[in-house]
């Protein structure tokens, strides 16, 4: 027995020092491939801070997960998460991005023509869109299955964008990817934590370490706007030469007021001082160290060109201020501003469209901080200053018109801004000069919209169709089946002042399960996407005459078209009493149960049982009846006589009078029921 025991010993040590030694050459010669390759795993951390004109402050989180392919790399992942990669490979995902949103972005005051606006300012509630690497009679299917993934996995009502009649295939104006491309929004869909924790589950350290951990959820939610952004490229199914694997982006952009500081009495002016801030003032937390699985920790502090300019006139007003000079090199010795760290690196933007001047990018490391040393930049106002933001090429609104519950109509206002002609390519004077506007709208099927009837009016001019559109698609919606679709290409004059294109429709009836919980408040059209293709978007930043490897930096670099969303249109529909409903719910079952329980009652009567009760209740009223007689015969001095007739005659016709009764009361609940049924038949 102990020769077996020890040779089945041998063979398990055996075993286990093979199955070692492949282990360990297998992780050798993957990580040979990936030092010949070198694609390796790589996840960075940024975070963006810029003042804003209206006295607060816009935060950009900035986090990018990459994995190179799955051939060269295999299929066990460090850092990126299991749960995207599964998710590209089974739905075959080329290009998708979901978003959450509370709050309307500002873009008057808030710019709308720099990188984050175009791609971080986005509609209230979800949108998601996403292009499949499939045939195109499977692209419906791939995207009914997303929807329910992305629900589950994001603790949202994703899933009701399965319906067809809640997302549509955008052809040229949304994306130029068309055929295997499905857009949908959800404009009602509340946002909270249980979005953000799940979001937050992607990150290789979570919220417990790095800048993720300055997310509290308070500071978060009582900004004035935040939108969770999640974006997903992926070269996995293209040819080996042009896979660049998956790339994740997530990124978190708010907008926070900080605490106002009163206005130093030393200023003559009457513009008020802009608002100081810092880390822990806005979200309450500082930054203990970067997260030990990130590959770069930075965080920047970016001053429009704008601010730039307007600061420098300040100081040249100001000369004779005796402020104390800035602790590090960087715009000049300007005493307008000043931190509380000093910056490691000064990047200012090159090639800058902006007539003033350039912005400058500020760049902080906080590799360097730990637990006993945190990270708490603050940035401190020491001159009252004022600014614009760069506004996209014209001002896009949308409202309703017209009153009641039968027709209406879309009016979409377009109207120029002051940077429109120092923006645009063309020059003015020059005759034929145009405008190019993208219009890509959505409107739900119980909205019947009249394409027939657009009317366009340029400077509140009545134009004709042919003169001002340039394209159109529409795909008219379908009841309970698909919505309707517009996608327009307007070519508008160079020199004007405002536009606008209204459609006038009609107002479905809805079936009563169709009715949400809330029908009364009314229904929500989707916003609808204004694009200006002749513009695009973009900021280099260079230091030292070199590129900045950052993934921030480098996504604003690459130029994209200027979006802008529109409002959420709220359109009132006819809608029954849900009362009425209730209450002859109410009614009904108030009559039955009063019919069906004295029916009952009368044909389950026992006469036997009534008649013992008769005769005991006469039993005692006779004693009473005896000693009253008896009584009276006293007072009168008169011979007692029993009264025996009255008796018998008593209890002989109490009978027939209970049996009377009785069949009156059959008779009267009978009438009663054969009317009710008479009048519903």
């Amino acid at each position: 027995m102990a020769r077996l025991l020890s040779i089945f010993a041998f063979f398990v040590f055996l075993l286990h020092h093979v199955a070692s030694k492949s282990t360990g050459e297998l992780a050798v010669e993957q990580k040979q491939q990936q030092l010949e390759g070198g694609e390796e795993e790589e996840f960075t951390e940024e975070l963006l801070f810029r003042p804003l004109p209206d006295r607060k402050v816009l935060t950009h989180f900035h986090f990018q997960s990459k994995v190179p392919r799955t051939d060269s790399y295999g299929h066990h992942h460090r850092l990126f998460p299991k749960a995207v990669y599964q998710l590209v490979h089974k739905y075959r995902i080329k290009e998708m991005e979901l978003s959450f949103t509370q709050g309307r972005w500002n873009y008057e005051s808030w710019g709308g023509f720099d990188p984050i606006a175009s791609s971080n300012a986005k509609p209230p509630g979800v949108e998601l869109w996403a292009v499949f690497d499939v045939p195109e009679d499977q692209v419906d299917a791939s995207w009914k299955n997303l929807t329910h993934t992305l629900s589950g996995l994001f603790c949202a009502s994703i899933n009701f964008l399965e319906s067809s009649t809640t997302y549509s295939a955008p052809d040229w104006s949304f994306r130029s990817l068309s055929g295997n491309l499905r857009y949908g929004s959800l404009p009602r869909e509340a946002v909270c934590t249980e979005n953000l924790t799940p979001w937050l589950k992607l990150l290789p350290c979570r919220d417990k370490a790095g800048i993720s951990s300055l997310m509290d959820r308070p500071s978060i939610y009582r900004g004035f706007y935040h939108s969770q952004r999640l974006r997903l490229t992926s070269g996995e199914f293209e040819p080996v030469a042009s896979g660049h694997g998956i790339i994740l982006d997530q990124t978190l952009t708010i907008v926070l007021q900080p605490d106002a500081l009163e206005t130093s009495a030393a200023f003559s002016s009457s513009r008020k001082l802009q608002p100081s801030w810092s880390m822990s003032s806005l979200f309450g937390r500082t930054v203990e160290g970067k997260c030990a699985l990130a590959k770069s920790s930075n965080v920047y502090v970016q001053l429009e060109g704008s601010l730039v300019h307007n600061m420098k006139d300040i100081w040249n007003d100001n000369e004779g201020y005796g402020g104390e000079g800035l602790p590090y090199e960087g715009f000049g010795s300007n005493p307008n501003f000043g931190f509380s760290v000093s910056p490691d690196t000064m990047m200012k933007e090159v090639n800058s469209f902006h007539k003033e001047g350039s912005s400058i990018l500020y760049g902080f490391s906080i590799k360097d901080y730990h637990g006993s040393k945190p990270f708490d930049l603050g940035f401190r106002w020491k001159l009252p200053v004022s600014w614009s933001c760069v506004k996209a090429p014209l001002r896009a609104s949308r409202f309703l018109m017209g009153s009641g519950n039968e027709k209406g109509a879309i009016a979409l206002s377009l109207q120029s801004t002051e940077w429109s002609e120092s923006l645009l390519k063309a020059d003015n004077n020059e005759e034929g000069c145009k405008l190019r506007v993208d219009v890509f709208q959505v409107v739900p099927w119980y909205i019947k919209v009249y394409y027939h009837t657009a009317k366009i009016f340029v400077d509140g001019i009545s134009q004709s169709l042919v003169d001002v559109v340039e394209k159109m698609r529409v795909s008219p919606s379908e009841d309970k089946v698909s919505p309707g679709v517009m996608e327009t290409i307007l070519s508008l004059p160079c020199d004007m002042k405002s536009a606008s294109l209204t459609l006038e429709f009609d107002k479905g009836f809805l079936h009563i399960d169709e009715y949400p919980p809330d029908a009364n408040q009314g229904f929500d059209i989707p916003s609808a996407i204004i694009s200006f293709p002749d513009f695009q978007t973009c900021l280099e930043y260079t230091h030292d005459n070199t590129s900045i490897s950052s993934p921030m930096v480098s996504k604003m670099k690459e130029k994209r078209k200027i979006l802008s969303y529109t409002e959420v249109l709220l359109v009132p529909l006819t809608t029954p009493d849900f009362s009425m409903p209730y209450n002859v719910i109410t009614i009904t079952c108030t009559v039955f149960a009063l019919y069906f329980g004295s029916l009952l009652n009368a044909l389950r009567r026992r006469a036997g049982e009534e008649e013992r009760l008769l005769k005991s209740k006469d039993k005692n009223t006779n004693k009473l009846r005896l000693l009253l007689s008896k009584f009276s015969a006293k007072l009168r001095g008169k011979a007692w006589e029993p009264p025996s007739t009255v008796t018998q005659s008593s209890s002989s016709s109490s009978p027939k009078l209970i049996s009377s009764k009785v069949i009156m009361k059959i008779v009267l609940i009978a009438a009663i029921g054969f009317g009710w049924q008479y009048y519903n038949g």
